[in-house]
């Protein structure tokens, strides 16, 4: 599949979709998509800045949302003149979708509303890329019917997103060989490291976290064999205004990304034992 100008695949390097959790100033946004542009771009992985305009699913109505739709998308406009990079952000159900289309290059669809048949046909019949997180309540194998209505609307651009599962109350668990099982939808698989790690609502008013187990979680998938990682960043996590307790910090990505890399390459460097059975 064709992302941004670059190939990805189980054969392709692994591409990297990162930024903020939501725009909290377009200073911020320079500096952070700044700042990622020249890591990936040292390390040769592929990269696509992410940032939320609105966050509609926050805990609480007091939780900091975003900008809004107009002034978020002249920020992302900006960071992906200014900064040379392709930008992606989410969209909602009531969400102007041509709006958006028209000045970012990918569009990510939350978990919540992986299920909504219209609002999936929607989003890709606006032409652009559509990463679709998987729901926390379903299981990966699921996620071929939410393909199918991806393409049954036109669009063959469609990848899916892991981000954790329900286990108990304010709890995510990830289970690698669904990453296996997501193979089977043809589409290439993302593991978002950071909403894995997320404990939804477990701060009453906002979700906590537990960031420490990011790059644990971001190893095992990327050994796993994905296609690509998707990690929310900042340059000061106790400070951010939107999932701070799960994002990892900014100045930390380099070394990371550089293990990241390293394990990318050697479990690539040879087919997977497991596509004998339907899973490469």
């Amino acid at each position: 599949m064709e992302l941004c100008g670059f190939t990805v695949g189980l054969d392709r390097p692994f591409f990297l979709i990162a930024g903020p959790c939501v725009i909290e100033s377009e200073a911020m946004a320079e500096e952070t998509a700044g700042q990622l542009a020249e890591i990936t771009g040292e390390l040769g992985i592929p990269f696509v800045y992410k940032s939320s305009f609105d966050k509609a699913n926050r805990s609480s109505t007091r939780s900091y949302r975003g900008p809004g739709m107009e002034e978020g998308l002249r920020i992302l406009e900006t960071v992906r003149e200014r900064m040379g990079v392709p930008v992606l952000t989410d969209v909602h159900e009531d969400t102007p979708l041509a709006e958006v289309a028209a000045v970012v290059d990918v569009l990510q669809t939350p978990a919540f509303l992986c299920r909504q048949t219209n609002f999936i046909q929607n989003v890709a019949r606006q032409g652009l890329p559509v990463n679709i997180k998987k729901g926390q309540f379903m299981a990966p194998w699921d996620m071929g019917n939410v393909v199918d209505k991806a393409r049954e609307a036109g669009n063959e651009s469609v990848m899916v997103c892991e981000r954790g599962v329900s286990f108990g109350y304010n709890t995510l668990i990830s289970d690698m060989r669904g990453l296996a099982d997501m193979r089977r939808t043809g589409a290439p698989v993302v593991f978002d490291a950071t909403h894995s790690v997320q404990q939804p609502g477990g701060q009453g008013a906002s979700s906590g976290g537990q960031r420490e187990y990011v790059p644990v979680l971001a190893r095992a998938a990327v050994a796993s064999g994905i296609s690509g990682l998707f990690m929310e960043t900042h340059p000061d996590p106790a400070n951010a205004l939107s999932d701070g307790p799960n994002a990892w910090p900014l100045p930390r990505m380099r070394e990371l990304l550089e293990t990241l890399k390293a394990l990318d390459e050697a479990t690539k460097s040879r087919p997977l034992a497991e596509a004998e059975y339907g899973l490469g």
